[in-house]
């Protein structure tokens, strides 16, 4: 198949773009550029992973722009050429509760969660079944793996925690991160799993997690014994008390009712087979 990648050059975007290449589809790549929307017809498939994906940004304005305004004339320019489309979404989309079906109430709490979230709302209130396209909106959970590097505050816990364990040998943990638990999807099954859906007649809105959340000190327990790190506890920040999440864990039946999902990958694995033979090489 013909696929386009937007933000093929962020996390999730390479990550999704080198592994369409992998398994034989023909990948180009788009990159946001104002009051341009790229030319779909020639395409069977968009992947529309470019978005101000950082939580913490408070430009509104920039956030609209970049993740609804443009991500909706997306959508119109693939329905009017009949052009399949997958959305990255957000489980932010869920708020600080901890309800994680697809029909469950949403509550975002930031500019990007909203932008996703309006998103969703739109598709769902216009019948996602009625487009002239395939639509996939995946709500992504706590996503990790290679290629995070440039996202700095934003990488995923695992991730950050490397980096402070190369950098000072020191993983700083919040204080009380035992009771602090995350649904953390390998980036790698992630694309797997969207690859997998392309040869599906099926549109929707769908969670993509494992459904088993891991609490946060034995993640950091984990590299830090991967890595001969020690680990420091600290105070969580004052800004960060209001809006960090204390638990994620997607309900992903919707998705396994639509594919066979034989397996998920654990952080145990990803160090063992994954990490391991990336520093071997």
């Amino acid at each position: 198949m013909k696929i386009l990648v937007t933000g093929h050059k962020g996390f999730i975007g390479s990550n999704m773009s080198q592994y369409l290449i992998h398994k034989g589809h023909d990948v180009e790549g788009f990159d946001w550029v104002e009051n341009v929307v790229p030319a779909v017809e020639q395409y069977d498939w968009v992947v529309h992973c470019g978005a101000i994906s950082d939580t913490t940004e408070k430009d509104i304005d920039k956030v609209w722009k970049h993740n609804y305004e443009f991500t909706m004339r997306l959508l119109q320019i693939c329905d009017n050429y009949q052009t399949n489309i997958q959305i990255a979404s957000t489980a932010a989309v869920y708020g600080p509760y901890t309800n994680f079906n697809e029909e469950d109430p949403c509550y975002p709490q930031t500019p990007y969660a909203w932008s996703k979230f309006l998103i969703d709302k739109f598709l769902v209130d216009n019948g996602i079944e009625n487009f002239n396209m395939l639509v996939q909106s995946y709500r992504y959970f706590n996503v990790y793996g290679p290629g995070e590097g440039h996202k700095k505050d934003q990488m995923s816990m695992v991730s950050k925690f490397e980096v402070q364990a190369a950098t000072d040998g020191v993983i700083k943990l919040f204080k009380n991160s035992d009771k602090y638990k995350r649904d953390l999807v390998c980036v790698y099954d992630l694309v797997r799993i969207q690859e997998e859906m392309m040869h599906q007649d099926a549109s929707g809105v769908y969670n993509l997690g494992t459904s088993k959340s891991v609490d946060i000190e034995s993640v950091a327990k984990l590299v830090a014994k991967n890595t001969g790190a020690k680990i420091e506890y600290i105070d969580m920040p004052y800004h960060l008390k209001n809006q960090y999440q204390e638990y994620t864990c997607a309900d992903n039946a919707k998705l396994h009712n639509t594919i066979p999902i034989r397996h998920w990958i654990t952080l145990e694995e990803y160090y063992k087979d994954i990490v391991k033979n990336d520093r071997e090489t």
